[in-house]
Order: structure tokens, then C-alpha cells, then sequence
């Protein structure tokens, strides 16, 4: 019995409907069962996913849109009472965030000392918000995605002439002069700053800076496409020059995939020109000589380790970590699944070269696929379209890790464990039970990477213990990972030496101008008004920093376009007076 309820005027965080989603899917008296509210993408969603029905017609962007398939009555009873209870308790927040606040007139009052907007709703509307963010004078951090690219471009140029910075669309990670925003770490404050173009990349990379023993000042996330033809680099380039200018910063790293050509020598451009030591990683190329005061890693392992080594006065020379013992398995299959965009990235390239593998012609939904071999990225738009991200719910990598068992060809999985703020409280227990029951029942070797700190309120430590007591092999980074999983097919990576020549010269006379705004982010705690997820205050309000959190809901029934034209009419009358 396929029925559609529809609660008006109740709008919810999508996290937090996804995860209530997920969790109502294991009842037993349920057998479908899927929670959004009623944007237009979300219907859309709604009937690819075979909930289709009439009254999907009367819904609007802030009511709640319940699909449900149940055998009864009392069956659908119990689910609604669970829904209401889970969502009251959901909403009560926990006092941790004082008054409600439901306009950009109200926050601004609340706070206006806030140099930060952390903006975290649906994508379709995320443009407008950044737009206004810049227009009160706001930094903006975007962890939203599927905003256009070229309103990414025009606003983050918007943001440059007024001297602000836009973190993304689609940031996930970043710390702020210490303070951790979004799917961040609790890192150790020290004087390496890092950029970079990909989440857990930088949760990578700063991690490893934590126990390698040096920590970081600041680690600003640009978005994936901002080194990208359109966008130009507005935000890397803006970021990196503020950096150099900053007095607590002393080594800089820089993270990205593999951009455009002429984005990439715009960039280097710029490096050649700074002052501090700088350690380059563009993911995918594979670099064979350093420049002096320029340093150009091929792994996360080896950016983490440069940036420490400059900082420590040691010599600047990638010592890999190298696998750990295993056994030789007769099949010879790797399948990586991941959680992490960026790793997943790496060891696609990683094993790609190691077995000299072709990614061509990679199939929607891979990151490698190659005969007996699999990298998939489970956070990809594709897995995640009204689900949550695989960081948050272990759900699709459960299924995965149970599908070995009908995978002769599989001899070791790789998997990472993402620890921090936003993420899951017990991946490692959650994961457990198909992990046992899959090496019962085949010779498959599972090997992780738990990217994390001691200081992350999961308990490092005891994540790792949880998996190793089931004998997954659990490695100190993503590199060693895939070294390990090689090792069990009889193959390895290897890693060449690199010369030290001279810098080549920048073309720039001079760099480009910091602003006082910019340079104030980077050198103080910023203070936030966070639009969406409420979870995101949580890293705030536990590392002592300000926050007010916006109960955004979209006005104008959703429609976007009429929203900008009121947003745009308004702001003519305000400018007219």
C-alpha cells in the first residue's frame, strides 16, 4: 500500500530526512519508505525512484513529502509516530544554539561582528544566499553543490572585487585561523596553511600534518571546479596570496586535481612568485623534479610529509610508508570503496599506474573499472541523490562489502573510514557486521585507512581497534592502503626520486593586493551565521567560537527565479532611499 503524505509547512534539514530515511528502511514493517521535502529536484527524485503519485502535485518547497509502502494501517501508524518522534527530538537542539533566527535582517542584528556565512541548503537556492551573504559584507563557506557554474563564477568574482572570498560550492572541509567548519578534523593549530579544491584531500593531508606533529593555521576549501576554465582560480589564487601575507603562516600547501592547462600555469604563476615555501599536489600528474622553494608532491602521503619536513628544517625527501605484511591471495581482484572523493581519486591513479591499467572508458558511476578491478567514489552524486553521504550512513557500503561473496575474482577491498565533525559516530562498529560475515564466508583480504586524529571525538584509537580485532588491516594513510592491497596481488607501487632545480621565473611584476577583509579571516576566529545544517554548529560551539544559526526556509514557494526577483527589487528600493 503506496501512500503519500504531505506535511505542510514542515521543513527539515535534508540530512537530517535522510537519515531518518535510512533508518525507517530497516524496519520490518516497512518496505519502502522515503522522506524530502517537496523542491522540484526532489520530486523529480521522488519518480525516478518509482514514488510516483497524484498528490506529489500539491506539494511545495517547505512541506515534507512522506513516501510511504506499508501493509496496514497500524503498519503506517507506527512509522508516522516514529517520524514525529524522531524529528521532535531532532528539533530541540540541545540549547546549544540560543535564539531562533529566520532572516538575514535578524542574523545580522544577532551578530554583527559575523564575517562568515556557512551556507549549507539545497543547491537550487545556495546562489541567492551567497549573493546576499556578499551583499552584507560575508565571507561565504558553500558546503551546498549543483549550483550553475556560471553563477559560481560570477560570484566568486563579485566576491573578489569586494575583497571577500567564496569557499565552494560544494566545500566540505575547512579550518579557519583554528577553527574547524563543516567535515573537518580536530587538527592540532600550528603554521602550515593549506588550499585545496577537494574535501577529504585536505582532511588527508591535515591529518597527517596532526601526527606527523607539526599543525596547520588555516585550510581553505575553493570547491572542485574553481581551478577550472570558467571559474579561473579566483579563490585559490586569492587564497594562496593571503597566506603569504600572513604572519602565522609559514609553509603553504596546495591541493587540487589536475586543472585546465592555462589555470595550472596561472596558478604556478603565482607560486613562483611568493615568498614561503610552497608544496604543490595536483592529483593524477605525476612530477619528476622539485623547483627550489617549489615542491611537487605525486600523494596526499607526500604533500603532508614536504609541508612537515620544511617545517621541521629536515631534508625535503618522500619517504613512502611501506606496505604492510600480508598474504599472497591466488585472485586478483582490488576493489576500492570509498567514501572520500579525493582518495578514491588517488587510488584510481595510484593502482592505474601501478598495474598499468587504462581509465578509459570508465563507466558512470567508477572511478576505475578495469578487468578484475573497481575504484568507486560512494559519495558521488550518482549513489547519493535523496540518500545521505556515504560518510554519514555506512548503508550502500555495507551492500558493497556483502556483494564479495559472490566476487571470485576479489582479493582484498580497501575502504576508508573518515573521522571528524558531520561524520559518523561509530563507522568502525557500523561496518563490522557485514565485514565478519563476508570474511566467513571467502578469503578476501579487507584493508582501511581511518583518516582522523586523537582529538577527533570518535576515538582514533579505538576505531582502529574495533577493526583490527575482526582482522581488517588497518593502514596509517591511503598510500600505504593501496601498497597493502598490491602487495596481497603481487604488485607494488614505485616511487622515483626528484631533483631540485631552480625556480622558474614568474612572469607577475608584483602579486596581486590583499584585502584588509581577507586578511582579517585568515588571521582571527571568525565568526559564523550558519544557513541549513544545524548539525554544522556543533564544531563551533565546541572549539569556542560564535555562532548564530539562520532557520533558513525557501521563500516564494520555492520558486527560485521569483526569489531573485524580490531579493533584486528589494535591494533597488533599499538603494534608492
Amino acid at each position: 500500500m503506496l501512500q503519500t503524505i504531505i506535511m505542510k509547512n514542515s521543513y527539515q534539514d535534508s540530512v537530517v530526512l535522510m537519515l531518518l530515511t535510512s533508518k525507517l528502511n530497516q524496519l520490518p514493517e516497512v518496505e519502502r519508505v522515503s522522506i524530502m521535502m517537496g523542491t522540484p529536484s526532489n520530486i523529480d527524485i521522488f519518480k525516478a525512484s518509482g514514488f510516483d503519485t497524484s498528490e506529489l502535485a500539491e506539494a511545495t518547497s517547505n512541506d515534507m513529502v512522506v513516501m510511504l509502502e506499508v501493509a496496514s494501517e497500524d503498519d503506517k501508524d507506527k512509522v508516522l509516530k516514529m517520524i514525529d518522534e524522531e524529528l521532535s527530538s531532532t528539533n530541540d537542539g540541545g540549547g546549544s544554539v540560543e535564539e531562533k533566527i529566520n532572516s538575514w535582517e535578524k542574523a545580522m542584528k544577532k551578530a554583527p561582528n559575523a564575517n562568515v556565512a556557512l551556507i549549507s541548503i539545497p543547491g537550487e537556492y545556495a546562489a541567492l544566499e551567497i549573493e546576499k551573504a556578499i551583499d552584507n559584507g560575508l565571507h561565504a563557506f558553500v558546503f551546498s553543490d549543483n549550483v550553475p557554474i556560471e553563477e559560481e563564477a560570477r560570484l566568486k568574482q563579485k566576491a573578489h572585487d569586494k575583497g571577500l572570498l567564496v569557499m565552494g560550492p560544494d566545500c566540505g572541509t575547512g579550518v579557519i585561523h583554528g577553527l574547524p567548519l563543516a567535515f573537518t578534523n580536530n587538527n592540532r593549530k600550528g603554521r602550515i596553511g593549506v588550499i585545496g579544491a577537494s574535501g577529504t584531500g585536505i582532511q588527508e593531508v591535515t591529518t597527517l600534518i596532526h601526527r606527523y606533529g607539526q599543525g596547520v593555521t588555516n585550510a581553505i576549501g575553493t570547491g572542485g571546479r574553481d581551478l577550472s576554465t570558467a571559474v579561473g582560480a579566483i579563490s585559490m589564487i586569492d587564497s594562496i596570496v593571503a597566506l603569504n601575507s600572513d604572519a602565522d603562516t609559514d609553509v603553504i600547501i596546495v591541493i587540487s586535481k589536475p586543472p585546465a592547462k592555462e589555470i595550472e600555469e596561472r596558478v604556478l604563476n603565482v607560486l613562483r612568485k611568493i615568498e614561503k615555501p610552497v608544496v604543490t599536489l595536483f592529483l593524477g600528474s605525476k612530477p619528476t623534479q622539485h623547483e627550489e622553494g617549489l615542491y611537487h608532491a605525486y600523494t596526499l602521503e607526500e604533500a603532508a610529509q614536504l609541508g612537515t619536513k620544511l617545517m621541521n628544517n629536515e631534508e625535503v625527501v618522500y619517504s613512502p610508508a611501506p606496505a604492510k605484511e600480508v598474504a599472497l591471495s591466488t585472485a586478483k581482484g582490488i576493489k576500492g570503496y570509498y567514501s572520500g572523493g579525493t582518495l578514491a581519486y588517488e587510488a584510481a591513479f595510484l593502482l592505474s599506474d601501478a598495474l598499468g591499467l587504462s581509465k578509459e572508458n570508465t563507466p558512470e558511476g567508477y572511478t576505475l573499472k578495469s578487468d578484475s578491478h573497481e575504484v568507486i567514489d560512494l559519495g558521488d552524486d550518482m549513489y547519493t541523490k535523496g540518500k545521505p553521504h556515504p560518510m554519514i550512513d555506512p548503508e550502500i557500503r555495507i551492500d558493497k562489502i556483502k556483494s564479495v561473496v559472490d566476487q571470485p575474482e576479489t582479493a582484498v577491498v580497501v575502504f576508508d573510514v573518515v573521522l571528524g565533525y558531520g561524520a559518523h559516530e561509530d563507522m568502525a562498529n557500523a561496518l563490522k557486521p557485514a565485514i565478519v560475515e563476508a570474511k566467513e564466508k571467502t578469503d578476501v583480504t579487507f584493508v582501511a585507512v581511518v583518516v582522523g586524529t586523537d582529538e577527533d571525538r570518535q576515538n582514533m584509537s579505538e576505531q582502529i581497534s574495533i577493526l583490527e580485532e575482526i582482522g581488517v588491516i588497518v593502514c596509517e594513510n591511503n598510500v600505504q592502503a593501496l601498497q597493502t592491497a598490491l602487495a596481497v596481488v603481487g604488485s607494488k607501487l614505485t616511487f622515483s626520486s626528484k631533483e631540485v632545480v631552480a625556480k622558474q621565473a614568474s612572469t607577475l611584476e608584483e602579486l596581486p593586493a590583499v584585502s584588509s577583509s581577507l586578511a582579517e579571516l585568515i588571521a582571527e576566529t571568525p565568526k559564523i551565521i550558519n544557513i541549513g545544517l544545524q548539525s554544522f554548529t556543533d564544531s563551533i560551539i565546541d572549539n569556542k567560537g560564535e555562532v548564530v544559526h539562520f532557520e533558513w526556509r525557501p521563500s516564494a514557494g520555492g520558486n527560485v527565479e521569483l526569489q531573485k526577483v524580490l531579493y533584486f527589487l528589494n535591494q533597488y528600493e533599499f538603494d534608492a532611499k
